[in-house]
């Protein structure tokens, strides 16, 4: 029996230190993409490690939807979905050029005035069929740190937190997948095969079994290739490989999210995911002063 929310002791600085480390692989990926269609320079100078020029790095919608999750987690307790509809839809009004994704331009505006009508209008997306993308898992990393000391609570809270938007069972899957990462990450257990065992049967978690066989000692760019890096803006095109990037270096946040941005595709996403599941467990602490100071500050940071 998977126990209720509010009766499990709860780890909020283990979710913040996973919404910064998120935060700061949103922006440090996003600085990528100018770049991304001129492949042999960016290539050149992601292997080099060459920071990123810009004096601020911006975040994405990566961030402001999972300051949504975190946000009703701590007012709550639990996913309170009207509740989190709303967080997201009052994100989007307030700001909407953070790069948010057609189906998401599609239900937000439509969850401002109407967040009870969250089941519906999800289900809507995409000729009926509900989103599969890489959305709902994104931003979820805080929530399985929140909640790391139940992995099967991790893995009904991210369910639900993501059928707020996602209403597709890959969109489901991807962000019980991530969530789960997180959780493992704070325990100190992140493994593939464990991750992968703990996700609805789909194509993700497929990807997941596959990632498991693939060595850490292959190139981040052909593991990418194998197992996809949200060029298709898929949760099955994306989880797999930043779970895989995160696993490689469980304990080392710059790493992991250079060995992320090797793989291009949909690099704020994938650096995102990457880096709220790493620094569930290991914070920013270790990350240059220098990424710190430009990347965009996050309310109520302390």
């Amino acid at each position: 029996m998977t126990p209720e929310p509010n009766s499990v002791r709860t780890d909020r600085p283990s979710a913040r230190r996973s919404l910064e480390g998120l935060a700061l692989g949103d922006a440090f990926g996003e600085r990528w993409f100018p770049l991304v269609r001129d492949h042999p320079r960016a290539y050149a100078e992601i292997r080099a490690r060459l920071t990123p020029h810009e004096p601020v790095w911006h975040w994405t919608d990566d961030t402001a939807m999972a300051l949504g999750v975190l946000r009703v987690l701590d007012q709550h307790g639990e996913v309170r979905p009207r509740e989190l509809a709303q967080a997201f839809a009052l994100g989007h009004d307030a700001d909407p050029a953070r790069g948010y994704g057609h189906g998401m331009r599609q239900l937000l505006p439509r969850l401002v005035q109407e967040p009870e009508r969250w089941p519906e209008l999800a289900r809507e997306l995409f000729g009926g069929e509900g989103s599969l993308g890489n959305g709902a898992a994104m931003r979820v990393a805080p929530l399985g740190a929140f909640f790391h000391r139940s992995l099967p609570l991790v893995a009904e809270q991210a369910a639900l937190s993501a059928r707020v938007t996602h209403a597709h069972p890959e969109g489901v899957a991807g962000a019980v997948a991530v969530a789960t990462a997180a959780a493992l990450s704070v325990r100190g257990e992140l493994d593939l095969t464990a991750v992968a065992a703990a996700t609805p049967a789909s194509a993700v978690r497929d990807g997941l079994t596959e990632a498991a066989g693939v060595p850490f000692s292959t190139e981040p760019w052909k593991a990418a290739d194998l197992l996809g890096s949200g060029r298709r803006v898929r949760a099955d095109d994306t989880v797999p490989f930043a779970v895989w990037c995160a696993a490689r270096h469980p304990a080392d946040l710059v790493s992991a999210l250079w060995t992320t941005a090797e793989g291009f595709g949909d690099v704020d996403t994938t650096c995102a995911i990457t880096g709220g599941i790493v620094a569930a467990r290991t914070g920013v602490d270790g990350v240059p002063q220098e990424w710190l100071r430009r990347r965009e500050a996050l309310p109520g940071a302390s």
